[in-house]
């Protein structure tokens, strides 16, 4: 990891690599790679990093109901990098929105969990893995809200190296002309694109400046930690005055398999060999 560009983010970025995770976070590992297993295939270090991030929305800041996925009372959450998916299906499945048994049909013919989200699965609002299109959609969906008087709060989750793409900061730009506070963008900053290090690829540090210029709230925390991730999201959607918000995480790609960490070469598998189902029975105590 490279710390010199990071400067803007004031906690040791040791902790973000290493953070315990506890059981609830190890099961809905556990959750990604039943899927896997059963699919033979997927991305897994962009499934890992996005974990806890959606685990907290899910527990504690969004309201939704499992049963009545279509709510109009809702609130929005996109996962722009749909390629992460996983980590998504994992926290729905677990959160009742469909049964745990569908995650064993994962990317089969026959079922509803495709290797991209699509809104054929329940609490799936837009379908995602054209990258750079999800900040867009959450734009007109906040402005939806405030045009139809509904407090809905919308959250759109993307990749570092996803914010790579002009489209993104159009729509930046449109929240912050808008004065969308209710628009919360995150980014999961795990530094590792699908090729490598997003910093040899196309370095947008200072990160959180660029955010900042484009008329964001911007905040930063671990994101693994679980009360970090609290405080933050707590923080931004208790941040006086109209402006959006960003949450910068800082995450590590693959984590809770070390095998997985920070190592491109699991950004996807389409097959996984006994010593990787080794390394993941052994991390995960499965």
């Amino acid at each position: 990891m490279t710390n010199a560009a990071l400067l803007n983010y004031d906690t040791d970025l040791k902790s973000v690599e290493h953070e315990v995770l506890d059981e609830r976070s190890r099961h809905l590992r556990r959750l990604i790679f039943r899927a896997i297993e059963k699919g033979g295939r997927g991305h897994v270090g962009p499934a890992l990093s996005i974990v806890e991030i959606i685990r907290v929305l899910y527990d504690d800041f969004l309201r939704f109901k499992p049963g009545e996925p279509r709510w109009p009372g809702r609130d929005r959450f996109i996962l722009s990098k749909g390629h992460g998916c996983l980590g998504l299906y994992a926290v729905l499945a677990d959160r009742g929105f469909f049964p745990l048994e569908e995650l064993d049909r994962f990317c089969r013919f026959d079922s509803i969990l495709g290797g991209h989200p699509e809104t054929i699965v329940p609490g799936v609002e837009a379908c995602t893995g054209a990258l750079g299109h999800g900040l867009p959609i959450g734009v007109g969906m906040a402005l939806a809200a405030r045009m139809r008087g509904r407090d809905s709060k919308v959250y759109v989750l993307m990749g570092d190296g996803e914010i790579n793409e002009g489209s993104v900061w159009e729509a930046a730009a449109c929240a912050d002309k808008h004065r969308l506070s209710h628009l919360t963008a995150i980014i999961d900053y795990n530094k590792i694109q699908s090729a490598g290090s997003v910093f040899e690829i196309q370095n947008m540090e200072p990160l959180a400046d660029k955010w900042r210029s484009f008329g964001f709230r911007v905040f930063e925390c671990n994101g693994h930690s679980i009360g970090e991730l609290k405080g933050t999201f707590q923080a931004a959607a208790g941040a006086a005055g109209d402006k959006p918000r960003a949450v910068i995480c800082h995450t590590v790609k693959g984590k809770g398999i070390p095998a997985a960490e920070g190592n491109a070469d699991w950004h996807h598998k389409s097959s996984l060999s006994d010593g990787d189902l080794r390394a993941i029975r052994g991390a995960l105590g499965s």
